[in-house]
């Protein structure tokens, strides 16, 4: 009875932490909506009453579906990642993977808010490629892990096809494409891959086998863009016909009733998606997982939780936030000044990527790693500033119709020149943290806002509104990984000045390349890691041995 009553306490806590996480994400959006409705553009009273009324559902539902992917995707990873990995059948590994890549990403709320808004190809088909995507690219990923394949060599040949296959693509699936890369990586695919390369790696053994699980989101990332690259070769995706409609309010019942609707559309829609992942959980526990049923059981509310939470977050996505996000873009496009445009969109960019919850455990994250070397404040500060300029490049395509490929192809070429410089585990977190920055608030506000504004000016939607969410996502991977050559420049130039040791007069210099120390001296004997100095003058004869 007190191991419950302790579970349920910490489900309590970890609930409230959640909750805390949400309002940081939220609650600077619902600022800056207010700012300028009493300033410059005035929003409909009902609509202001309706998206507010959906921010305090957002958190709630925010809240319950994070909490949900942390009892029920994430043990669930580890123990078919484990399992999987231990039992040595690569047949196996790739069927799981696949299956557990396509029912996770179907999942996944920024997917299905993104596919929404595209409506030349039907939501479930846009879906489920991109599950396809993302499926098969979770099976590269993980047998990169097992058969221990450079990450660097896999990410550059990844975008290599990537590149080639784009210039036999009509022009208005690319912004499309690189968006579904963004929206892949959210708050209940990433805790799942994460988990899975975790369980993983974790029977695995050799050298850096503990940080193999990195680079597995990364490879994700990629999987959908080529997905949505093929699709065009089947689908029109240009914006002729393109529409993005708002329910009419009228009063505040007409509040409530618009409201109620969505909760029972999206109940529908979320059970739809949930079930894939119900399914295939039962099949690998009854045929190889075999967990205790208390586990089980846990798993079982944790799905609960992640249910009730989706479905609250997509209503009050739909209802409140993307009609919001698509009329001040609108607004603010059509007044006098461009820079009433790109300033607002640069100022939420920066204060968006500064209260995501996941940018918190990067932080982390890379301050551990470099022991304290790159400060969690230098970090959030390096993807603020980034991630604002993204939203200003962004505001310039929909103003000017400037093609996205000169935007990507300059970004990607720096970060896969990057890879050459900085250490391995910078390379892994950086193409992981792609997905971090766009996070929940960029499919449901910012996107929406670009398309207001690109529908102001007047220019096309899906080349030059669609776009953003690739474009946020693309600066983690210059960032972190600029981060990581400042540590290695800082880290040689420390060692060369403080770590000299002197023996018999002569110096030995340590340098560090690749996070390995390594020891020059003619005169020293090094053997299996051990530098052994034998003083001559010692009366003892000992043997001083550094480790």
């Amino acid at each position: 009875m007190s191991g419950r009553r302790k579970g349920e306490s910490e489900i309590k806590k970890n609930f409230k932490q959640k909750i805390k996480e949400s309002v940081y994400a939220v609650v600077p959006i619902v600022f800056i909506v207010l700012f300028l409705h009493f300033t410059i553009t005035p929003i409909n009273g009902d609509m202001a009453i309706l998206f507010l009324m959906s921010s305090v559902f957002l958190i709630l539902g925010m809240g319950l579906f994070t909490l949900g992917a942390d009892i029920a995707m994430v043990p669930m990873g580890e123990a078919v990642g484990s399992a999987i990995s231990k039992s040595k059948k690569i047949w196996l590994i790739i069927v799981a993977a696949f299956l557990m890549g396509l029912a996770i990403t179907v999942a996944e709320p920024d997917l299905t808010v993104l596919a929404q808004q595209v409506p030349m190809v039907p939501n479930r088909i846009l879906i489920y490629t991109i599950g396809f995507g993302v499926g098969f690219f979770l099976v590269v990923a993980l047998l990169r892990i097992v058969l221990g394949l450079s990450l660097r060599l896999l990410l550059a040949i990844s975008y290599l096809i990537l590149g080639v296959l784009a210039f036999f693509i009509p022009s208005d699936v690319l912004s499309v494409a690189f968006d579904s890369g963004g929206v892949t990586t959210g708050p209940v695919t990433v805790p799942f891959m994460i988990a899975l390369g975790i369980g993983v790696a974790s029977v695995r053994t050799g050298p850096n086998a503990e940080n193999d699980s990195f680079g597995i989101v990364a490879l994700c990332s990629v999987g959908p863009i080529i997905a949505v690259l093929f699709l065009g070769l089947f689908f029109d995706m240009s914006s002729s016909g393109y529409t993005f409609t708002v329910s009419e309010i009228n009063g505040v019942d007409s509040v409530f009733r618009i409201y109620g609707e969505g909760l029972l559309h999206q109940a529908k829609n979320v059970a739809l998606a949930l079930s894939p992942i119900v399914v295939i959980s039962m099949v690998f526990q009854i045929f190889l997982l075999k967990l205790p049923k208390i586990k089980m059981k846990r798993i079982g509310f944790g799905l609960i939780y992640t249910y009730l939470g989706l479905v609250l977050f997509l209503t009050s996505v739909n209802v409140g936030f993307l009609p919001v996000g698509n009329f001040l873009g609108g607004a603010l496009a059509s007044l006098d000044a461009a820079w009433k445009l790109l300033l607002p969109a640069m100022v939420m960019g920066f204060f968006v990527v500064a209260a995501e919850p996941a940018i918190h455990v990067l932080k982390k994250q890379v301050e551990e790693i470099t022991v304290g070397a790159i400060p969690q404040k230098a970090l959030l500060l390096s993807l603020s500033i980034g991630v604002s300029i993204s939203l200003g490049l962004a505001m310039v395509r929909v103003l000017t119709g400037l093609p996205i490929w000169y935007i990507l192809i300059p970004g990607y070429g720096l970060a896969l020149l990057l890879t050459l410089f900085v250490p391995k585990i910078f390379t892994a977190i950086a193409f992981d943290s792609g997905g971090v920055a766009s996070g929940p608030m960029t499919a449901t506000f910012l996107l929406p806002f670009s398309i207001g504004a690109c529908a102001a000016v007047g220019g096309n939607i899906i080349t030059d509104a669609f776009g953003l969410v690739a474009m946020v996502a693309l600066t983690p991977l210059i960032t972190v990984q600029v981060l990581g050559l400042i540590y290695v420049l800082k880290t040689r130039r420390d060692q060369k000045a403080e770590m000299r040791m002197m023996f018999d007069g002569e110096i030995i210099e340590f340098e560090i390349q690749d996070n390995v120390i390594e020891v020059e001296d003619n005169e020293s004997e090094v053997e299996d890691n051990e530098i052994e100095v034998e003083e001559n003058q010692a009366e003892t004869g000992s043997v001083i041995r550094h480790e």
